[in-house]
């Protein structure tokens, strides 16, 4: 999300913080700190300010300022929208968190749904759902088609317009309000709702008297676990949706040899195979497939990734 369209409601402080965004931008972080502190005088208490002051703090190699702000800003932010616990856990400064702040996910995707789909797939090279529904294609073959797949964190629809040539009625389910408006606008999805993935399954989202449990043969989730940490949630709302003989197929970044997940400098969780294996073990799944490959790219650097296909036992 951009910070700085969140105003500070001082007209100096938000020109001095706009000033600072340059000077970091242009590589002089040092001065970019202090220009940022100058604006928090006016308004200590501005969260937005203080994730600035933080970051530009970080930039310059003062970490142990950046995490003394990091902390004010905590203080400062009931919700976490502007993700203080994750990047203290990433300075070292306390252990990462099972999950990351629900309000920061969804502020987070609510910013990113107007350039979302030209910034994934026109420059960070962007592949998941094509990769998944290749899995699913040398896994099946062509021909099987699926009565009906549910798209857990289906963003603006890329995994929708993958997968809907070979699927009778196709549901989409994103914490952002702002990413299932872009969905619509693809008109490949029958049912578009709002849900929470962490959440147990009947405070979820995803069922309602018109949303049965065990409705889907197919259940896809591109690139969406990476956000949100310890998946034993997850899985027990995969397994309530999904039908016995249906198909989870997902994809994560790959935590190496990690025991179960880590937190990454990006904000966002890789997860070790053997800890998804035993995962979906428990939830009554066998692994059919999986690869590993390149998710996208970030710095320019390609991101690993495994892509995982599993079928829900029949009891």
């Amino acid at each position: 999300m951009s910070l700085l369209s969140l105003s500070s409601g001082d007209l100096i402080a938000d020109r001095r913080a706009d000033y600072a965004r340059m000077l970091d931008e242009a590589g002089d972080h040092a001065a970019a700190a202090e220009v940022m502190e100058q604006a928090m005088t006016l308004v200590p208490d501005w969260p937005a300010g203080l994730a600035l002051l933080a970051a530009y703090r970080e930039h310059a190699g003062d970490v142990a300022a950046a995490i003394a702000t990091l902390e004010r800003l905590e203080g400062e932010d009931d919700d976490d929208l502007f993700a203080a616990s994750l990047k203290l856990a990433v300075l070292g400064a306390s252990e990462p968190p099972a999950h990351p702040p629900g309000r920061y996910v969804e502020a987070l995707f609510d910013s990113y749904a107007d350039h979302f789909d030209a910034a994934l797939t026109e420059r960070l090279d962007y592949n998941a759902p094509e990769r998944l529904a290749a899995l699913l294609e040398k896994s099946e073959g062509a021909a099987r088609r699926f009565r009906l797949c549910a798209d857990l964190g289906c963003g603006t629809g890329l995994s929708g317009a993958a997968f809907c040539a070979r699927v009778d009625r196709l549901e989409g389910f994103d914490l952002s309000a702002n990413m299932l408006a872009k969905a619509e606008e693809k008109a490949v999805y029958q049912h578009l709702a709002q849900a929470d993935l962490l959440l147990a399954p009947e405070e979820s989202g995803l069922f309602s008297p018109v949303l049965a449990h065990h409705r889907a043969d197919l259940v896809v989730a591109a690139d969406v676990l990476m956000y949100l940490g310890a998946l034993e949630s997850l899985m027990a709302n995969v397994a309530a949706l999904i039908a016995p003989g249906g198909l989870f197929l997902f994809s994560v970044e790959d935590g190496g040899e990690a025991e179960a997940y880590t937190l990454l400098p990006s904000l966002r969780y890789a997860h070790a195979f053997a800890y998804v294996e035993g995962l979906l073990s428990e939830a009554g799944f066998a692994l059919k497939r999986h690869e590993r490959a390149a998710l996208r790219k970030d710095a320019g650097e390609p991101v690993p990734g495994i892509l995982f296909l599993a079928v829900k036992l029949l009891s």
